[in-house]
């Protein structure tokens, strides 16, 4: 630990900028992330289904699997980050979901040994019985893989909240968070240029049907970055690279004018206690958090593992072509606008400082929240405008992934004004719980609700077939938002710090 800083030596001193380099780190980890679980949707269509004989039920099962073992690990992945530490505990997400991302590549294999079968190439030519066998062997296996990539990837959101906690005051958390929260969106707008493109190649030169090799080299760049944790990272207090200056930035929510910032961060972690696990389901600020998180997340998740699909199903472009690709692209880019979604709360508190008036934390975000949920009403438009052009519909899904995504980046945020550090993955992990829930039955129930569709020619509002249920599922998440920000400000009308004295 470095020596000890007077508050005066401090305020004399430059200030170093390192938090940032750790918020580009956690904005690289959620990144590849995002990679990792695109690589499904983005070849399944394309490459997957003809081989193993896929329908949209068969797709919809392993999306709301993976979903549901990533909401109940998050329940648990929270409590492990605030247990074994966000240094130690990252390594070990990342290292478990970067193990599974590569796992999917021997799923083929697996199914082509248990069924006695030889190559692909059978796999593609089998009809019949046979070809229902495969699709649920296969499926199993797939299932496997993304369980474990499940389990890894819910440890990412609770750590990466948690070293938000660790290196920003309160007033820079939400921007922070929605900084490296754009890296689902860059994971997004990065995946069908390179995953598309990659399956091709590998396919063209006789390696597997291509896929598997897209698996392996997007797993792999996990590896690669716990390298970068390992060098780089340690807490504030006991890192060289943070000086006094920067450190009492960081700590100025909690630093006493009589005790230096480094004396102070240290002793603050000491005596700060955990809520017990069961003790935390008692506060409506955990509801608020569970609801808020359970009502929308599945609207996200949904728009990422359907839309290479919408765009297949409704407009008959593949996510390989060019058009495709760009509309992935174009969707995802407009996500970006995320990153001032986590600006907004702190303009309120500022422009209310100016005019003499005191705005806490957690009203600025609620404000902030309520204007994001209006946006995603435009997704009742998305399928009626898909007449005037396939790319209105993906313009609006942008905007109203922009918006959950700075929903998102403020509802994160609420944990760290509302609950002691020692306690924030936990509930990051319980709000994961609850958004894996929610995309759990949005990704089962859609699969269902588009094969039925396709099958009987159902009609919703002048369309037939998949369009119409597509129609359906957005009006779904048309509203999540609004639904979510009332329930959340029933719960917690008013900020209310939450006190634990053991």
């Amino acid at each position: 630990m470095a020596a000890a800083t007077t508050p005066l030596q401090a305020a004399n001193q430059k200030m170093t900028n390192f938090r940032w380099v750790i918020c580009a780190l956690l904005f690289l980890a959620t990144t590849v992330n995002y990679m990792d679980r695109q690589v499904l949707s983005l070849t399944w269509k394309e490459f997957i289904s003809p081989e193993f004989h896929w329908t949209d039920a068969n797709y919809g099962l392993i999306t709301a699997v993976f979903s549901i073992v990533y909401a109940v690990a998050n329940l648990f992945a929270g409590r492990f980050i605030d247990w074994m530490g966000t240094k130690k505990g990252y390594l070990w997400a990342i290292f478990v979901w970067s193990a599974g991302a590569c796992l999917h590549a021997a799923c083929g294999w697996a199914t082509e040994i248990t069924l006695g079968l030889h190559n692909a190439h059978e796999l593609l030519e089998a009809a019949g019985t046979t070809a229902v066998t495969i699709a649920t062997v296969s499926v199993y296996f797939f299932l496997g893989a993304r369980t474990i990539l499940a389990l890894g990837e819910a440890g990412n959101f609770p750590a990466a909240i948690k070293v938000t906690a660790e290196y920003f005051p309160k007033r820079d958390r939400a921007y922070a968070t929605s900084i490296f929260n754009a890296g689902s969106a860059v994971g997004a707008l990065i995946a069908p240029f390179s995953i598309g493109p990659l399956a091709k190649y590998f396919q063209s030169i006789g390696w597997g049907n291509g896929w598997e090799m897209a698996f392996i080299v997007i797993g792999a760049l996990g590896f690669i970055w716990m390298g970068f944790w390992i060098f780089l990272y340690k807490k504030p207090a006991e890192n060289p690279r943070v000086n006094a200056a920067e450190l009492a930035y960081i700590e100025q929510d909690t630093v006493s004018e009589t005790e230096t910032p480094r004396q102070e961060a240290v002793e603050q972690d000491e005596k700060e206690k955990a809520i017990p696990f069961l003790k935390v389901f008692s506060y409506p600020q955990t509801w608020a958090v569970f609801f808020g998180k359970f009502l929308t997340d599945g609207v996200w998740w949904f728009f990422l593992f359907w839309t290479p699909a919408y765009i297949t199903d409704v407009f008959k472009l593949s996510t390989s072509s060019g058009e495709g690709m760009l509309m992935i692209f174009v969707l995802y880019l407009i996500t970006m606008l995320s990153i001032y979604g986590g600006k907004l709360p702190t303009i309120f508190i500022d422009r209310a400082a100016r005019r003499g008036v005191d705005v806490n934390p957690y009203e600025a975000r609620m404000r902030a929240m309520l204007i994001f949920a209006v946006f995603p009403l435009l997704a009742l438009l998305a399928q009626p405008m898909s007449g005037i052009s396939p790319w209105m519909p993906i313009i609006i899904i942008g905007i109203a992934g922009a918006a959950h995504q700075s929903w998102s980046a403020n509802i994160y945020s609420v944990v760290g004004d509302m609950f002691p550090k020692s306690t924030i993955a936990t509930i990051i992990g319980i709000g994961g719980m609850a958004g894996g829930i929610g995309s759990f039955l949005i990704n089962l129930c859609s699969g269902i609700l588009f094969d039925y569709a396709a099958q009987t020619n159902m009609a919703f509002m002048s369309y037939e077939g998949k369009p119409a249920g597509y129609f359906i599922v957005f009006c779904i998440c048309g509203v999540a938002y609004l639904v979510g920000w009332c329930i959340m400000k029933l719960l917690v009308p008013r900020y209310k710090l939450v006190e634990y004295n053991g």
